[in-house]
């Protein structure tokens, strides 16, 4: 196996291990988040604040579309986690020849349903009519690439399951380059508007799925499978359901509440729409330090679950809990101070503008409790615990719909209570992340654990 990328995190300094694994996710991520970021920067600037509007409304539709897929992966990963930890090569091997008929089933399945639920799906939204046709055209687009996210994100969290976070990160710098250069293209030069950013954003990831899968079948032995290997096994296709799934239906289940409460956005017409576009296209890169950490968490957890050391994921869990205090602490003055010139990045309507900052300036003092859902919620993955995945994304849900009701018919809040709704949400799943992780039912979930008692 080429080892210089590979890394054993059950032993030396935890803090050192996650944070070195989880710098190049970040850098990962946030290129990642140029997809969303150039879409909607082209879009609000060269097309209008309708096409901008279009766009964010298929965000949360897009997530749920996606979650599957992704959901997948990470059980996918958590399973590989703890059997490299536990140094089960041959279950390493076994489990990533079945990763690949467990997503591309389920992707495929997801993108057909994408297609052709999508106009039903915008109509429940309250999407107005002068942009549901943009809307249904960026969706169709999107749902397409599908496959090739789930691919991406298979190789992806394998190779970070093995301790390798770098290898991911050039990929997507990859095909975040295209993506910019393929969405001035198509809405520049060649006037395709909406489904012009859609479609480079499909080119990229279809870039990136087809670069990764190479390199890991030529650079990384554990891919290169056996007509033996590559046999289903049923066990592991289970197993892999069996974490994965949890995961995919809480992401779906945030999604669905994100739809709710998108709803609640559309039914104030296109200026606060593209605000709220804006706003969650800034808190997707706010999350990204947070997602890294905690990505880097569940490999750590999962690596040390599968040794059986429950001591040292204590102690990484108590680490990333403070980095994400630190790093909240630090951003709201940032949003405070450039808040105005942040949201002028994406489009030029004052109205738009204003709205947009006095927004954010309401979340950025609910950002600790954002981190606070990613840090315990990763460890108890990496861990096998995702059976409380499903817990956490019906909170979400629950608090999404409920608050939005409650805050947006306050009259002096009136729909400054969709960001209150944002921002108190994070809160009250963070205390549910926290209190599970406190209960410690998560120290007797690992593959490794399950193996040992059906044997």
């Amino acid at each position: 196996m080429n080892t210089r990328n590979v890394t054993d995190m059950t032993t030396g300094s935890p803090i050192k291990h996650i944070l070195k694994f989880a710098l190049p996710l970040l850098i990962g991520n946030l290129f990642q988040q140029l997809y969303n970021m150039v879409d909607s920067i082209v879009v609000g600037n060269f097309v209008g604040k309708d096409a901008l509007a279009a766009v964010g409304t298929c965000g949360s539709m897009n997530f749920l579309f996606f979650s599957l897929s992704s959901g997948l992966a990470i059980g996918i990963g958590i399973i590989v986690s703890q059997y490299f930890g536990a140094k089960d090569e041959k279950n390493v091997r076994a489990t990533i020849a079945n990763s690949f008929y467990v997503l591309v089933t389920a992707a495929l399945t997801v993108s057909i349903i994408g297609i052709v639920l999508c106009p039903y799906l915008l109509r429940l939204l309250m999407t107005p009519d002068n942009i549901i046709g943009n809307s249904v055209i960026y969706m169709r687009t999107t749902c397409a690439g599908i496959v090739a996210i789930a691919l991406y994100n298979g190789v992806a969290a394998i190779l970070r399951a093995l301790g390798d976070s770098k290898t991911p990160l050039y990929f997507l710098m990859l095909s975040s380059i295209v993506n910019v250069v393929l969405d001035l293209t198509f809405v520049l030069a060649l006037d395709l508007s909406v489904f012009g950013v859609a479609l480079a954003t499909i080119i990229a990831q279809a870039i990136s799925a087809s670069a990764s899968l190479l390199y890991a079948y030529h650079r990384v032995p554990y891919f290169r499978l056996s007509r033996e290997e590559l046999k289903p096994r049923k066990k592991i296709i289970l197993r892999s359901f069996r974490l994965g799934v949890p995961v995919a239906l809480q992401n779906s289940m945030i999604a669905v509440s994100c739809m709710a409460l998108q709803g609640v956005v559309n039914s104030y017409g296109d200026t606060v729409m593209a605000a709220y576009t804006i706003t969650n296209r800034i808190e997707q890169i706010v999350q990204q330090p947070y997602g890294s950490l905690g990505a880097a968490l569940t490999t750590y957890s999962g690596q040390n679950i599968g040794a059986g050391k429950v001591e040292r994921v204590k102690k990484g869990f108590r680490q990333a809990a403070l980095m994400a205090l630190i790093f909240s602490l630090l951003l709201v003055p940032i949003a405070y101070l450039f808040g105005h010139r942040i949201v002028g990045i994406f489009v030029k309507e004052q109205g738009v503008i204003d709205i947009g900052y006095r927004a954010l300036r309401i979340t950025s003092l609910c950002y600790f409790g954002l981190g606070m859902i990613y840090v315990p919620r990763a460890l108890l993955n990496g861990c096998g615990d995702t059976g409380f995945a499903m817990i956490n994304g019906f909170t979400e849900v629950t608090c999404r719909i409920l608050y939005s009701q409650v805050f947006t018919r306050i009259p002096f809040l009136g729909y400054w209570g969709i960001w209150v709704t944002t921002g108190v949400t994070w809160v009250t799943t963070a205390v549910v992340c926290v209190c599970r992780y406190f209960r410690g039912k998560w120290k007797k979930k690992s593959v490794i654990e399950l193996k040992q008692q059906e044997e």
